[in-house]
């Protein structure tokens, strides 16, 4: 390891970002300099600029990938190598996001992805369990037999995404699931979904995702975005049960509420139970 890349993940360290993070700015800059074939601080901000502009122009990169290069790149200029913020935020600007409001499953389609698309009951159970309590897939791949609290109908999610401890909600039927699920299969390591080829460590991210694709094929259901659909739908179907928003922003570890507000929109199966008023405007008479 050279001494810039230790400095790098010192500096990471002392700031307390996540393991992921660190991964991911190490890359972005181990980029950088794989790109000029030179030690990045010997770069200048320009090159730094036209390397990103590249990274822009390839195509094929979510505006989120793009803005994890730029963070990773913004924090090694200016933690590491010391230099003006001022000047590295008008070489490495951020990427505008699409505004892009969540995709939800109705509840009937929720039902029918955990009734026909799971065929073995741990891809059932596991499904369940993000929906049921709103997690995302990293926190129910990281889920522990001590997190579920049967007494208080909880779920603990410890140091969830912003390393954040949060308490979701456990419903009755996710308990009996899960509690089926232990008696059929025993996980053992500490895990409750453990990795199918070393019980000692956690379901990965990618298996819980091939889990969902394979659930939603079986189904004959359309593809809206992933395994974090079934968070979105969990956050859509509990504001149309009529819970407030800031009691939804804490199940979901929101740390803004306008992040939670994304969700009051109306989804299609609940738009066809409302009447409109003209229609009921004769009933008044």
């Amino acid at each position: 390891m050279t001494p810039l890349r230790q400095r790098l993940i010192e500096e990471l360290a002392l700031r307390g970002y996540s393991e992921k993070t660190k991964e991911a700015y190490v890359h972005a800059v181990a980029g950088l300099a794989a790109h000029y074939s030179r030690s990045p601080d010997q770069l200048s901000d320009e090159e730094a600029r036209s390397y990103l502009l590249q990274l822009h122009t390839q195509g094929g990169k979510a505006a989120s990938t793009l803005n994890v290069a730029v963070s990773g790149l913004r924090f090694f200029y200016r933690f590491v190598l010391r230099r003006e913020f001022y000047h590295i935020e008008r070489a490495m600007p951020r990427v505008q996001k699409a505004k892009r409001r969540p995709k939800a499953y109705s509840k009937a389609e929720v039902e029918r992805l955990l009734k026909v698309g799971c065929t073995q009951p741990k891809h059932r159970a596991f499904l369940m369990t993000v929906y049921g309590a709103g997690l995302r897939l990293n926190e129910a791949c990281h889920l522990r037999p001590e997190h579920i609290d049967r007494s208080n109908g909880q779920i603990r999610v410890e140091q969830g995404k912003g390393q954040k401890d949060r308490y979701t909600i456990l419903p009755q039927r996710l308990l009996r699931e899960l509690e089926d699920y232990w008696r059929m299969y025993r996980p053992q390591g500490g895990w409750v979904f453990p990795s199918s080829r070393d019980p000692k460590a956690p379901m990965p991210d990618g298996t819980g995702q091939k889990i969902f694709y394979h659930a939603v094929k079986r189904a004959g259901l359309p593809d809206k975005g992933g395994i974090h659909c079934l968070r979105h739908s969990f956050a859509t179907h509990w504001l149309e049960a009529g819970l407030p928003l800031f009691v939804l922003k804490r199940m979901l570890g929101h740390t803004s509420l306008s992040t939670t507000s994304n969700y009051l929109h109306v989804s299609r199966e609940h738009l066809a139970t409302i009447k409109s008023p003209l229609d009921v405007l004769h009933q008044d008479r």
